[in-house]
Protein backbone atom coordinates (compact mmCIF):
# COMPACT_ATOMS: atom_id res chain seq x y z
CA UNK A 1 0.00 0.00 0.00
CA UNK A 2 2.84 2.82 0.71
CA UNK A 3 4.75 1.91 -2.46
CA UNK A 4 0.93 2.28 -4.51
CA UNK A 5 0.73 5.69 -2.47
CA UNK A 6 4.60 6.74 -3.43
CA UNK A 7 3.70 5.42 -6.76
CA UNK A 8 0.59 7.92 -7.25
CA UNK A 9 2.30 11.08 -5.09
CA UNK A 10 4.84 10.63 -7.28
CA UNK A 11 2.96 11.12 -10.31
CA UNK A 12 1.36 14.27 -9.19
CA UNK A 13 4.24 16.25 -7.90
CA UNK A 14 7.73 15.94 -8.87
CA UNK A 15 10.83 17.98 -7.81
CA UNK A 16 13.06 20.05 -10.59
CA UNK A 17 16.49 21.84 -10.26
CA UNK A 18 16.67 24.79 -12.25
CA UNK A 19 19.75 26.56 -13.94
CA UNK A 20 18.70 29.84 -14.77
CA UNK A 21 21.63 31.16 -17.06
CA UNK A 22 22.40 34.41 -18.75
CA UNK A 23 22.82 32.32 -21.77
CA UNK A 24 21.41 28.92 -21.15
CA UNK A 25 18.69 27.51 -19.09
CA UNK A 26 18.63 23.88 -17.61
CA UNK A 27 16.36 21.80 -15.87
CA UNK A 28 16.86 18.61 -14.14
CA UNK A 29 13.79 16.56 -12.83
CA UNK A 30 13.97 14.39 -10.24
CA UNK A 31 14.44 10.88 -10.67
CA UNK A 32 14.78 11.41 -14.47
CA UNK A 33 17.74 13.53 -14.63
CA UNK A 34 18.37 16.53 -17.06
CA UNK A 35 15.17 16.68 -19.79
CA UNK A 36 16.01 20.42 -20.32
CA UNK A 37 19.23 22.64 -21.89
CA UNK A 38 17.99 25.89 -23.99
CA UNK A 39 19.03 29.30 -24.87
CA UNK A 40 17.49 31.57 -22.56
CA UNK A 41 15.83 34.03 -24.95
CA UNK A 42 11.95 35.25 -25.33
CA UNK A 43 10.61 36.35 -28.54
CA UNK A 44 8.29 39.50 -28.27
CA UNK A 45 6.21 41.51 -29.91
CA UNK A 46 5.37 45.08 -28.42
CA UNK A 47 2.64 47.16 -29.35
CA UNK A 48 1.09 50.02 -27.69
CA UNK A 49 1.88 49.04 -23.78
CA UNK A 50 1.96 44.96 -24.36
CA UNK A 51 3.77 42.55 -24.88
CA UNK A 52 3.54 39.11 -26.21
CA UNK A 53 5.45 36.13 -26.46
CA UNK A 54 6.16 34.76 -29.36
CA UNK A 55 8.55 32.25 -28.27
CA UNK A 56 10.83 30.75 -26.02
CA UNK A 57 14.33 29.02 -26.02
CA UNK A 58 15.31 27.48 -29.36
CA UNK A 59 12.58 28.30 -31.25
CA UNK A 60 13.74 32.16 -30.14
CA UNK A 61 17.13 32.03 -30.68
CA UNK A 62 16.49 30.28 -33.86
CA UNK A 63 14.97 33.79 -34.84
CA UNK A 64 18.54 36.08 -33.39
CA UNK A 65 18.86 38.98 -36.37
CA UNK A 66 16.30 37.64 -38.56
CA UNK A 67 13.18 39.43 -36.93
CA UNK A 68 11.53 42.23 -38.16
CA UNK A 69 11.33 45.68 -36.48
CA UNK A 70 7.82 45.27 -34.60
CA UNK A 71 9.99 41.94 -32.93
CA UNK A 72 12.43 42.01 -29.95
CA UNK A 73 14.81 38.98 -29.34
CA UNK A 74 15.44 39.46 -25.31
CA UNK A 75 17.31 37.89 -22.93
CA UNK A 76 15.57 38.03 -19.44
CA UNK A 77 18.66 37.57 -17.43
CA UNK A 78 22.06 40.00 -17.48
CA UNK A 79 25.32 38.90 -15.49
CA UNK A 80 23.55 35.59 -13.90
CA UNK A 81 20.55 37.75 -12.42
CA UNK A 82 16.86 38.82 -13.56
CA UNK A 83 16.88 42.08 -15.76
CA UNK A 84 13.26 41.47 -16.77
CA UNK A 85 10.69 40.29 -14.26
CA UNK A 86 7.75 39.76 -16.21
CA UNK A 87 9.77 37.63 -19.25
CA UNK A 88 12.06 35.88 -16.93
CA UNK A 89 8.99 34.48 -14.91
CA UNK A 90 7.23 33.73 -18.71
CA UNK A 91 10.47 31.82 -19.80
CA UNK A 92 10.73 30.18 -16.78
CA UNK A 93 7.13 29.37 -17.06
CA UNK A 94 7.58 27.54 -20.31
CA UNK A 95 10.67 25.97 -19.46
CA UNK A 96 8.92 24.21 -16.60
CA UNK A 97 5.74 22.84 -18.40
CA UNK A 98 8.13 21.81 -21.41
CA UNK A 99 10.06 19.64 -18.74
CA UNK A 100 7.10 18.21 -17.22
CA UNK A 101 5.59 17.14 -20.27
CA UNK A 102 2.49 17.51 -22.80
CA UNK A 103 -1.09 16.10 -21.47
CA UNK A 104 -3.92 16.55 -19.17
CA UNK A 105 -2.24 15.24 -15.92
CA UNK A 106 0.41 17.47 -15.77
CA UNK A 107 2.46 17.28 -12.19
CA UNK A 108 2.26 19.86 -9.97
CA UNK A 109 6.17 21.26 -9.00
CA UNK A 110 6.56 20.31 -5.43
CA UNK A 111 9.72 21.70 -4.74
CA UNK A 112 12.50 23.61 -7.03
CA UNK A 113 15.84 24.42 -6.34
CA UNK A 114 17.79 27.37 -8.35
CA UNK A 115 20.81 28.80 -7.72
CA UNK A 116 22.35 32.72 -7.93
CA UNK A 117 25.49 33.71 -8.35
CA UNK A 118 27.39 34.79 -5.07
CA UNK A 119 27.91 38.17 -5.46
CA UNK A 120 23.66 38.27 -6.28
CA UNK A 121 22.17 41.12 -4.11
CA UNK A 122 19.19 40.44 -1.76
CA UNK A 123 17.15 41.91 -4.25
CA UNK A 124 18.55 39.54 -6.87
CA UNK A 125 17.78 36.64 -5.03
CA UNK A 126 14.01 37.79 -3.91
CA UNK A 127 13.67 38.55 -7.36
CA UNK A 128 14.62 34.59 -8.38
CA UNK A 129 12.24 33.28 -5.51
CA UNK A 130 9.61 35.15 -6.83
CA UNK A 131 9.98 34.45 -10.44
CA UNK A 132 10.21 30.81 -9.74
CA UNK A 133 6.96 30.74 -7.09
CA UNK A 134 5.40 32.56 -9.86
CA UNK A 135 6.36 29.84 -12.18
CA UNK A 136 4.56 27.09 -10.17
CA UNK A 137 7.18 26.25 -7.76
CA UNK A 138 5.11 25.40 -4.20
CA UNK A 139 8.49 25.79 -2.30
CA UNK A 140 11.55 27.29 -3.84
CA UNK A 141 15.11 26.78 -2.43
CA UNK A 142 17.94 29.19 -3.48
CA UNK A 143 21.77 28.31 -3.18
CA UNK A 144 24.79 29.81 -4.52
CA UNK A 145 26.43 29.09 -7.91
CA UNK A 146 30.14 27.83 -6.48
CA UNK A 147 28.60 25.28 -3.95
CA UNK A 148 26.56 23.75 -6.44
CA UNK A 149 29.19 23.75 -9.53
CA UNK A 150 31.40 21.89 -7.18
CA UNK A 151 29.12 19.89 -6.32
CA UNK A 152 28.37 18.66 -9.74
CA UNK A 153 32.58 18.58 -10.75
CA UNK A 154 32.55 15.80 -7.70
CA UNK A 155 34.31 18.10 -5.16
CA UNK A 156 34.51 17.04 -1.57
CA UNK A 157 32.87 20.53 -0.60
CA UNK A 158 31.38 18.54 2.64
CA UNK A 159 35.33 18.06 4.02
CA UNK A 160 36.97 20.33 5.88
CA UNK A 161 39.41 20.72 3.19
CA UNK A 162 40.35 23.58 0.38
CA UNK A 163 38.53 22.96 -2.75
CA UNK A 164 38.39 25.24 -5.81
CA UNK A 165 35.88 26.76 -8.49
CA UNK A 166 36.10 28.53 -11.30
CA UNK A 167 32.63 28.53 -12.72
CA UNK A 168 32.77 30.37 -16.02
CA UNK A 169 28.89 31.36 -16.83
CA UNK A 170 27.39 33.16 -20.17
CA UNK A 171 27.08 36.63 -17.63
CA UNK A 172 29.87 36.04 -14.74
CA UNK A 173 32.57 34.09 -13.95
CA UNK A 174 32.09 32.97 -10.16
CA UNK A 175 35.80 32.08 -8.42
CA UNK A 176 35.36 30.39 -4.90
CA UNK A 177 37.26 28.73 -2.11
CA UNK A 178 34.99 25.94 -0.05
CA UNK A 179 35.56 23.90 3.01
CA UNK A 180 32.78 22.05 4.77
CA UNK A 181 29.62 22.85 2.77
CA UNK A 182 30.72 26.93 2.43
CA UNK A 183 32.36 29.36 0.61
CA UNK A 184 35.28 30.43 2.11
CA UNK A 185 36.22 33.47 0.09
CA UNK A 186 34.69 33.45 -3.83
CA UNK A 187 34.93 36.85 -6.16
CA UNK A 188 32.22 37.10 -8.86
CA UNK A 189 33.05 38.83 -12.15
CA UNK A 190 31.37 40.35 -15.07
CA UNK A 191 33.34 38.23 -17.74
CA UNK A 192 31.72 35.25 -19.10
CA UNK A 193 30.67 33.66 -22.43
CA UNK A 194 28.93 36.62 -23.77
CA UNK A 195 31.24 39.57 -23.13
CA UNK A 196 33.59 37.03 -25.05
CA UNK A 197 31.24 37.27 -27.78
CA UNK A 198 30.66 41.07 -27.61
CA UNK A 199 34.54 41.47 -27.59
CA UNK A 200 35.13 38.80 -30.86
CA UNK A 201 32.28 41.25 -32.50
CA UNK A 202 34.62 44.41 -31.53
CA UNK A 203 37.55 43.31 -32.78
CA UNK A 204 35.97 42.54 -36.15
CA UNK A 205 34.51 45.10 -36.43
CA UNK A 206 37.59 47.45 -35.33
CA UNK A 207 39.96 45.00 -36.99
CA UNK A 208 38.41 44.09 -40.22
CA UNK A 209 35.61 46.86 -40.94
CA UNK A 210 33.20 43.93 -40.69
CA UNK A 211 29.69 43.42 -38.51
CA UNK A 212 28.98 39.86 -37.75
CA UNK A 213 26.40 38.84 -34.91
CA UNK A 214 26.93 37.46 -31.54
CA UNK A 215 25.72 33.58 -32.58
CA UNK A 216 29.14 33.99 -35.73
CA UNK A 217 31.16 34.95 -32.54
CA UNK A 218 29.96 31.78 -30.72
CA UNK A 219 30.87 29.63 -33.76
CA UNK A 220 34.37 31.22 -33.90
CA UNK A 221 34.66 30.62 -30.00
CA UNK A 222 33.88 27.17 -31.03
CA UNK A 223 36.28 26.16 -33.78
CA UNK A 224 39.37 28.86 -33.59
CA UNK A 225 39.26 30.69 -30.30
CA UNK A 226 42.20 29.50 -27.71
CA UNK A 227 43.13 30.67 -24.26
CA UNK A 228 46.82 30.31 -24.97
CA UNK A 229 49.28 30.57 -27.60
CA UNK A 230 50.00 27.38 -29.95
CA UNK A 231 51.83 26.14 -32.56
CA UNK A 232 49.50 25.55 -35.33
CA UNK A 233 47.18 29.01 -36.47
CA UNK A 234 43.98 27.84 -37.46
CA UNK A 235 41.65 30.50 -39.55
CA UNK A 236 37.75 30.37 -40.22
CA UNK A 237 35.93 32.08 -43.07
CA UNK A 238 33.30 34.22 -41.96
CA UNK A 239 30.53 35.99 -44.52
CA UNK A 240 30.00 39.55 -42.81
CA UNK A 241 28.84 43.34 -43.66
CA UNK A 242 30.95 45.74 -44.84
CA UNK A 243 30.84 48.78 -42.61
CA UNK A 244 31.88 51.00 -45.25
CA UNK A 245 30.58 49.59 -48.13
CA UNK A 246 27.42 47.81 -46.67
CA UNK A 247 27.78 45.21 -48.94
CA UNK A 248 28.43 41.48 -47.46
CA UNK A 249 31.44 39.56 -48.18
CA UNK A 250 33.50 36.53 -46.86
CA UNK A 251 36.78 37.86 -44.88
CA UNK A 252 39.29 34.86 -42.95
CA UNK A 253 39.71 34.94 -39.28
CA UNK A 254 42.72 33.37 -37.47
CA UNK A 255 43.22 32.04 -34.30
CA UNK A 256 45.75 34.57 -33.03
CA UNK A 257 43.05 37.68 -33.79
CA UNK A 258 40.54 35.53 -31.55
CA UNK A 259 42.88 34.98 -28.55
CA UNK A 260 43.56 38.80 -29.13
CA UNK A 261 39.96 40.03 -29.03
CA UNK A 262 39.21 37.59 -25.55
CA UNK A 263 42.37 38.64 -23.74
CA UNK A 264 40.62 41.49 -21.91
CA UNK A 265 38.30 38.96 -20.47
CA UNK A 266 40.63 35.97 -20.17
CA UNK A 267 42.81 38.59 -18.17
CA UNK A 268 40.38 39.27 -15.66
CA UNK A 269 39.18 35.79 -14.76
CA UNK A 270 43.03 34.66 -14.06
CA UNK A 271 43.36 38.18 -11.81
CA UNK A 272 40.18 36.90 -9.75
CA UNK A 273 41.82 33.81 -9.58
CA UNK A 274 44.88 35.16 -8.19
CA UNK A 275 42.89 37.07 -6.12
CA UNK A 276 40.79 34.72 -4.16
CA UNK A 277 43.83 32.81 -3.75
CA UNK A 278 45.84 35.93 -2.19
CA UNK A 279 43.20 35.37 0.55
CA UNK A 280 42.55 31.88 1.19
CA UNK A 281 44.03 30.47 4.33
CA UNK A 282 47.27 28.90 4.18
CA UNK A 283 45.77 25.39 5.55
CA UNK A 284 43.38 25.72 2.58
CA UNK A 285 45.76 27.05 -0.03
CA UNK A 286 48.19 23.92 0.79
CA UNK A 287 44.96 21.36 -0.05
CA UNK A 288 44.62 23.91 -3.30
CA UNK A 289 48.26 23.86 -4.36
CA UNK A 290 47.58 19.68 -4.11
CA UNK A 291 44.80 18.99 -5.77
CA UNK A 292 43.98 22.09 -8.22
CA UNK A 293 41.15 23.45 -9.06
CA UNK A 294 38.10 22.89 -11.20
CA UNK A 295 36.95 24.64 -14.33
CA UNK A 296 32.97 24.50 -14.68
CA UNK A 297 30.46 26.21 -16.77
CA UNK A 298 30.33 26.61 -20.68
CA UNK A 299 33.44 29.32 -20.49
CA UNK A 300 35.24 26.00 -19.50
CA UNK A 301 35.18 24.81 -23.11
CA UNK A 302 37.35 27.04 -24.38
CA UNK A 303 40.75 25.27 -25.44
CA UNK A 304 43.78 25.75 -22.98
CA UNK A 305 41.82 27.72 -20.71
CA UNK A 306 43.19 25.54 -18.16
CA UNK A 307 46.82 25.95 -19.16
CA UNK A 308 46.75 29.61 -19.05
CA UNK A 309 45.22 29.81 -15.25
CA UNK A 310 47.45 26.56 -14.52
CA UNK A 311 50.68 29.07 -15.35
CA UNK A 312 49.68 32.45 -14.08
CA UNK A 313 47.95 31.02 -10.58
CA UNK A 314 51.27 28.75 -9.55
CA UNK A 315 47.96 25.67 -9.14
CA UNK A 316 47.05 22.44 -11.21
CA UNK A 317 44.04 23.07 -13.05
CA UNK A 318 41.38 20.91 -14.63
CA UNK A 319 38.32 21.03 -16.47
CA UNK A 320 35.53 19.32 -14.89
CA UNK A 321 33.64 16.39 -16.70
CA UNK A 322 30.55 17.73 -18.69
CA UNK A 323 31.35 21.29 -17.86
CA UNK A 324 28.48 22.83 -18.65
CA UNK A 325 26.07 20.62 -16.56
CA UNK A 326 27.72 21.45 -13.34
CA UNK A 327 25.42 23.51 -11.93
CA UNK A 328 22.66 21.81 -12.99
CA UNK A 329 23.80 18.36 -11.88
CA UNK A 330 24.67 19.76 -8.42
CA UNK A 331 21.44 21.58 -7.64
CA UNK A 332 19.91 17.99 -8.69
CA UNK A 333 22.46 16.46 -6.10
CA UNK A 334 20.92 18.48 -3.42
CA UNK A 335 17.27 18.26 -4.35
CA UNK A 336 17.69 14.80 -4.44
CA UNK A 337 19.86 14.28 -1.21
CA UNK A 338 17.32 14.30 1.92
CA UNK A 339 17.93 17.44 4.34
CA UNK A 340 20.52 18.75 1.99
CA UNK A 341 18.94 21.44 0.35
CA UNK A 342 17.73 22.86 3.88
CA UNK A 343 21.53 23.55 4.71
CA UNK A 344 22.68 24.51 1.47
CA UNK A 345 20.06 27.10 1.10
CA UNK A 346 17.12 29.18 2.40
CA UNK A 347 13.44 27.71 1.29
CA UNK A 348 11.12 30.85 0.66
CA UNK A 349 8.02 29.74 2.21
Amino acid sequence: MNNFVRGFTSRLFVDLAVDLGTANTLVYVGGHGIVLNEPSVVALRRGSGSEEVLAVGAEAFGMLGRTPRELQIVKPLKDGVIASYYVAERMLKHFIAKALGEGFFRPAVRRLVICIPHGATPVDRRAIEESARDAGAREVFVVEEPIVAAIGAGLPVHLPCGNMVVDIGGGTSEVAVLSMSSVVHAKSVKAGGTRMDDAIVNYVRRNHGMSIGSSQAEVIKRKVASAYPGEVINEIKLHGRSLSRGLHSQFLLNSNEVREALNDTLEEIVQSVQDVLSHTPPELGADISQRGLVLTGGGALLPKLDSLIRERAAVPAFVAEDPLTCVVRGCGHLLETHGTVRQMGGGSD
